[in-house]
């Protein structure tokens, strides 16, 4: 399904990517600058959304480097595939493309959504187990890409986002980004080549996070974004009231991966998120909001 609001994609762009062929060794920073360069270049909401160099981001006065370490204290241990991946800097970089995000509303409502969005990651790349040392919560970002993916999550009738030979679409990043439909508008937006070049999700840092960030922050209709959601946005529809879905953490659950966890009672993983979720906002000192769960709401 296409994006509201795709931006355009630099043709000059995608043919560095396509003709490259050391595409899999090329410096991370010198994707960001590039990345950078074009998401003010290509004007419009890309524009509006990249921070320049210098510039803090709304996230930055929230979360300090000291706290951001504290909420992911074992993402650098042996045990986690991800070490040294998921710096603090790297997500900062990544969040002053999305000045928006943690922008919005009171102080609560800003926190909430951090806490939101940390919970959601944290699920997707949780490296933590029921006895864990500090607790199953406190593993976030363990990991950066699907181990034993069951398949290269091309859906090959997606005409718009055509997969490429012999590339996979598995989960990778923060928000474990699957699907050619979702890397596809991705690399548009955030200026890579998605359907060519999956693997950066996975080799760079800080595109990982703003691929993260670009699913949190764009609606892909009849579905709301994250964003909406924990802001106090969202709007439902007549057909959203008649699957009961209502706002809060449970509907970011079912924009995320409703279609396997939704409409179903006390299961594990919406259980995961919720733990998580909860950590973080007592972390941040505010309270989760109403409708946590998802498991009444049906899935889009």
């Amino acid at each position: 399904m296409p994006l509201q609001h795709s931006l355009p994609y630099s043709s000059a762009l995608a043919t560095w990517f396509a003709s490259s062929s050391s595409a899999m060794a090329y410096s991370c920073a010198l994707l960001i600058a590039v990345a950078a360069a074009f998401l003010v270049a290509s004007g419009g909401v890309a524009a509006s959304r990249y921070v320049p160099a210098g510039k803090c981001s709304p996230v930055e006065a929230l979360v300090s480097e000291q706290l951001y370490n504290s909420l992911f204290p074992h993402k650098d241990d042996a045990a986690c595939h991800a070490r040294g991946f998921y710096t603090y800097s790297s997500f900062v970089q990544a969040a002053r493309t999305f000045p928006k995000f943690a922008g919005a509303g009171d102080l609560a409502t800003r926190k909430r959504e951090i806490a939101a969005f940390f919970a959601q990651i944290s699920h997707e790349t949780t490296g933590g187990w029921a006895t864990a040392p500090d607790g199953p919560y406190a593993w976030g970002l363990c990991y950066k890409e699907e181990i034993s993916p069951a398949s290269d999550y091309c859906d090959a009738t997606d005409k718009e986002w055509a997969c490429y030979p012999g590339k996979s679409y598995h989960g990778r990043g923060p928000i474990q980004i699957s699907w050619n439909f979702n890397y596809g508008p991705a690399g548009r937006a955030l200026g890579f080549d998605g359907l060519r070049n999956p693997e950066v999700v996975a080799n760079c840092s800080t595109t990982a996070f703003r691929t993260a960030l670009w699913f949190w922050m764009t609606p892909r209709r009849p579905k709301p974004s994250c964003h909406e959601v924990m802001v106090g946005e969202y709007r439902p529809t007549a057909d959203d009231a008649a699957a009961n879905r209502t706002a809060g953490f449970g509907l970011v659950t079912n924009i995320v991966n409703g279609g396997l966890e939704c409409n179903r009672t006390d299961d594990a993983r919406v259980n995961n998120r919720i733990g998580f979720y909860r950590r973080y906002c007592q972390i941040f000192n505010v309270d989760t909001g109403p409708n946590i769960d998802c498991a009444h709401q049906q899935p889009y």
